[in-house]
């Protein structure tokens, strides 16, 4: 058996944790109605949310939604040296040279297909 709480148990002690409902909402920039409807609806927390009250409230991202960050997920890439890269190779928009790039190919900003 595990000892890893339930999502709805995740969602209760984040509350806990905040200090209240409205604490959390605040976190979440919604309204507190919306927490309530959360909890009382045995909802698990949006997750548009999850990350952001995680960092809050320290409560695992594992615990609130395992449907999407399950436990066996590999680890976030490691940030290395002085300039603070990761030290796997990624893709993405280089905001230095204007380009996009996608595996392989680059795509100058601008450019068309």
């Amino acid at each position: 058996m595990t000892d890893a709480p339930s999502p709805y148990e995740a969602l209760l002690q984040t509350v806990k944790i905040a200090g209240s409902q409205s604490a959390l909402a605040r976190i979440c920039s919604v309204g507190q109605p919306a927490v309530w409807k959360w909890l009382q609806s045995s909802k698990r927390l949006p997750a548009e949310y999850v990350l952001r009250v995680e960092t809050a409230t320290g409560v695992s991202r594992h615990h609130l939604r395992p449907d999407i960050y399950p436990l066996d997920m590999p680890p976030a890439p490691r940030w290395t040296g002085i300039d603070q890269r990761p030290s796997v190779r990624t893709c993405g928009v280089d905001r230095r040279t204007k380009r996009v790039s996608f595996k392989n190919n680059d795509i100058s900003k601008g450019a068309r297909a």
